[in-house]
């Protein structure tokens, strides 16, 4: 996952500055929320913040910028861009200040108390922003500003600026009757409170099951780092002498990759393909129907067919045709080559003397011995090369190479956790850019997947002054056993380039205004997956690729190997992603939820007449798909492939440059895509960057995938 960039959007409307209020409790102790943070470059006060200050702070926080509101609203003034649209974009500081480090930690460093406090405040937070955002007083006023902002003379970012702030009024409902708001906040509230609820029923779930293996011999074919790590979990739970193996990706991904013990894949992939799916109380399908519910709702009311409808209309995708068309254009050609990948699994079955049909749990373990036979490739001869420090510090040269900067260790520094590692980054003329944190591995109390956030944004004081961001990259990657060092996968190594690129677009961010920070949902991983490009790039891996305990760097045949096995297993990945992607775009283009729906047959038949393989689940499936459920990427999974599009291309210019890294290229990447945020529109941004539109055939050569029939993107 890779969101968030932020993880989750937590208002209608976010905006920064303000006044701030100080207070003690009996005690003494002082809620760091109610004051600029004095700690170095303004990070987050970690281990002094309580869950009683995250309470205060958001109370506060919203009475304050309320304050704020009608002061705006109040003033005699005519209106205009500064006492309006400026006025409003800087409210907020203390609300905002609260809200980074809340949901930032609730992804990463949870407990049951964060969590009340979350399905406590998620009302609130909805009925606050619906109370800006349909404020007709304050509504009159911005759009007095918008229908006179000829008289204005704005610059590009202030124009772009009040255009979002009166789209985001009437997106959010400004224009409604009374009635129709009431009816509005109500479905807004209860959007809100099932998000969170979605969420954390998964967790729950996550956490609940692990395979405790008891019998030695049950550990064949697993690779000692993986059985060493078992041992770790295992004694961490008090099942010290026996393995135990979870739901976090680290853990079952190698399992059903490696394990021998057929039954025992089976178990543990059944217990992650149906999270959510058990009929206990952390069950989502009632949440999921009531939340596709109520989000058709809110879309007919703001006058919409379906959600999706809704969604896309300010992103890049535009429409449902066009976001389908690509989805299908790619479904054929995957699809045909997951069934030639299908061929060889069972030839692997029939080669090992067994006659039975693969299932899901063989998929992983016989595809990977498929591509031994064919490839003479074994991901753990990759894993001694790719220690976790020296891939981070690969990242690092990386950007150094393209863009000039640097990344120096900070010691004694607040962090969101006590595994956590925080750089300061710095630019080429020696200024400082942000601050940069690294949460790496998983636990109980971090969500799983990975994603990059902010604990504060980029931003201008009132003063002119930049205020550097602080950013964090959260991943659950193979935690290391006792004594040694973290070996990744290619997977994982990949992952970390991929958030490493959201990291540089906060960065590198540059803007005066918050309302002009973002970019649609469908570009906002082109910054991330073109360095995923990087990666495994030979220049690159004669760098950071060196064998942990020699030095060594990857040998070339290694390299060579892994290069020509690296298009294969495409048909599965990619037909795994897509089947997800419809997923989402098939719940949100309903035109109506039947009250006593089965969300689960409704997936098992919108994938199934697409001809979904039995062998290959959805990469999420319904009562666990968190970007779509969980919002931030809801009618909108497809973005991935979207911009895979983009990044293919994007990257298809260093290729035609003859050189990894270009200087010339990079330096505008870096001024039009990473530092404007949402001034210019997204694929005005990448024309200005390419110098033309963007070519599917860089993507279609990545994945190795037949060419299908051109693509016409529809404008309406």
């Amino acid at each position: 996952m890779k969101i968030n960039v932020c993880k989750r959007l937590m208002f209608a409307v976010c905006f920064a500055a303000g006044v701030a209020v100080y207070g003690q409790d009996a005690t003494g102790h002082v809620n760091p929320f109610l004051s600029e943070f004095n700690t170095p470059y303004g990070v987050p006060p970690f281990e002094q913040i309580t869950v009683a200050d995250y309470r205060e702070g958001f109370l506060k926080g919203m009475e304050e910028q309320k304050q704020e509101i009608d002061a705006i609203v109040n003033q005699r003034s005519m209106p205009d861009f500064e006492n309006t649209i400026v006025a409003l974009d800087r409210s907020g500081v203390m609300l905002n200040r609260v809200a980074y480090v809340f949901f930032g930690q609730s992804g990463c460093n949870t407990n049951a108390e964060m969590q009340a406090l979350e399905q406590e405040m998620a009302p609130l937070l909805s009925a606050h922003s619906d109370d800006i955002s349909l404020n007709k007083r304050l509504f009159q006023r911005v759009k007095e500003v918008y229908e006179n902002r000829t008289k204005f003379n704005l610059d590009k970012e202030q124009a772009k600026l009040l255009e979002e702030t009166y789209k985001s009024f009437v997106r959010s409902g400004a224009n409604l009757s009374d009635a129709d708001q009431q009816k509005l906040r109500a479905l807004n509230e209860k959007i809100s409170t099932l998000q969170i609820t979605f969420e954390q029923n998964m967790l729950k779930e996550t956490n609940a099951f692990k395979l405790v293996i008891t019998d030695e011999k049950d550990l064949s074919g697993l690779p000692a780092s993986l059985i060493a790590q078992a041992a770790e979990t295992a004694k961490g739970m008090g099942e010290e002498g026996k393995w135990v193996f979870t739901l976090h990706n680290p853990s079952i991904m190698p399992f059903l990759q490696y394990a021998d013990n057929r039954a025992l894949r089976e178990r543990i992939y059944k217990a992650y393909i149906n999270r959510g799916n058990n009929g206990n109380d952390a069950d989502n399908k009632q949440v999921v129907r009531d939340l596709i519910t109520a989000r058709l709702e809110k879309a007919k009311l703001m006058g919409y067919e379906d959600y999706a409808s809704m969604v896309l209309e300010d992103r890049m995708a535009k429409n449902e045709k066009n976001v389908y068309d690509l989805l299908n254009q790619l479904w054929t050609p995957a699809l045909a080559k997951a069934k030639e990948e299908l061929a060889d699994i069972k030839a692997e079955i029939k080669r090992e003397g067994n006659d039975f049909e693969p299932e899901g749990w063989d998929w992983r373990y016989y595809f990977e011995k498929a591509k031994k036979h064919k490839y003479d490739m074994d991901e753990n001869e990759i894993r001694p090369y790719l220690e976790l420090n020296n891939v981070r510090d690969g990242a690092f040269y990386m950007a150094k190479r393209l863009y000039g900067i640097t990344f120096r260790p900070l010691e004694y520094m607040p962090k969101p956790h006590p595994e956590a590692q925080v750089f300061e980054c710095i630019d080429k003329d020696g200024k400082p850019l942000g601050i940069l944190y690294f949460d790496f591995f998983p636990r109980a109390s971090k969500s799983g997947g990975a994603w990059c956030g902010e604990y504060r944004p980029q931003s201008y004081d009132e003063n002119g002054n930049k205020v550097v961001p602080v950013v964090t990259i959260v991943c659950n990657f193979t935690k290391p056993s006792a004594g040694e060092p973290a070996l990744l996968s290619p997977d994982e190594a990949t992952t970390l380039f991929h958030e490493f690129g959201h990291g540089l677009h906060s960065l590198f961010c540059d803007v005066h205004y918050t309302g002009v920070s973002g970019v649609p949902r469908d570009f906002v991983e082109l910054p991330s997956q073109i360095d995923e490009h990087f990666t495994f790039e030979p220049e690159m891996l004669q760098v950071y690729a060196k064998h942990y305990k020699t030095g060594e760097v990857m040998p070339t045949e290694l390299v060579e190997k892994y290069d020509k096995s690296s298009k294969y297993g495409q048909g599965f990945a990619t037909v795994e992603y897509l089947a997800a992607s419809l997923l989402d775009m098939d719940f949100h283009t309903l035109k109506s939820v039947p009250a006593d729906m089965d969300v689960m047959e409704f997936e098992a038949k919108t994938l199934g007449d697409r001809g979904l393989l039995k062998q290959i689940p959805s990469r999420y499936r319904t009562t666990y798909f968190a970007h779509t459920m969980g919002g931030g990427y809801t009618a909108g999974y497809y973005s991935y492939i979207w911009a895979e599009v983009l990044d293919c291309d994007a990257f298809g210019a260093y290729v035609e440059s003859g050189n990894l890294f270009d200087p010339e290229v990079a330096s505008k990447f870096r001024k039009y895509v990473l530092t404007p945020g949402g001034i210019d529109d997204a694929m005005d941004m990448y024309v200005n960057f390419r110098g033309k539109g963007p070519d599917i055939k860089w993507l279609l050569e990545k994945r190795g995938l037949d060419t299908p029939a051109p693509l016409k993107q529809d404008k309406e």
